[in-house]
């Protein structure tokens, strides 16, 4: 019988949230237990616990992660939308995959729902540093600061929701699946321009 690869603490907490992850696209945030996620990468329930201390622990961690891999994607769009070579359409359709396709608005959903009431804490952290991070840029004030804190706000809550209830929303009002998109789109190109390609 084959042994085990031993991994360092940070490559096996790293194989276990992308276990948890695939479990979350593939089956919902409800089968992220640390026993699943251990079955997926041959861990025990107590190395998975030693890591996250908890099913709990493990599920905000992935928070954490997925949110970190979303703000790293959203801001490199965002720079390649200033350097001319993307749009604010792509920032939206990241922005809006990511609660969606890659399960993060369902995660943060049940974890609210299921009582882990500081789930949003490492997804919103992130964010924060990730508009931190674009302001300085072009901001010169403290009310352009929160200009640009207050569009990315509406994004992801217009995204959290679109992931939730957008398709059945827009299918009963009569409007296209994208609609919730299209409208933030044109939030970013009237309040943003930052974002818009140069001329």
């Amino acid at each position: 019988m084959a042994s085990r690869k031993r991994l360092s603490p940070e490559e096996s907490r790293l194989a276990a949230l992308e276990a948890a992850r695939t479990l979350l696209i593939e089956t919902g945030p409800q089968s992220i237990t640390l026993k699943a996620v251990g079955a997926r990468i041959g861990r025990t329930h107590a190395n998975l616990l030693h890591h996250f201390g908890s099913a709990a622990g493990l599920q905000k961690a992935l928070a954490g992660y997925l949110a970190a891999n979303v703000c790293d994607t959203i801001a490199e769009a965002v720079m390649a939308s200033r350097a001319g070579q993307g749009s604010p359409r792509q920032v939206v359709d990241l922005t809006f995959d990511a609660f969606d396709k890659e399960g993060a608005g369902a995660l943060a959903s049940w974890m609210i729902l299921t009582g882990n009431e500081d789930a949003l804490t490492p997804i919103v952290e992130t964010i924060h540093e990730l508009v931190d991070e674009i302001a300085p840029e072009e901001a010169q004030s403290h009310e352009e600061i929160m200009r640009v804190h207050e569009e990315t706000l509406a994004l992801v809550l217009m995204a959290m929701g679109d992931a939730l209830i957008g398709a059945a929303l827009a299918r009963s009002l009569g409007l296209p699946a994208t609609a919730a998109r299209d409208r933030a789109e044109r939030m970013l190109l009237s309040s943003v321009p930052e974002l818009s390609q140069p001329e």
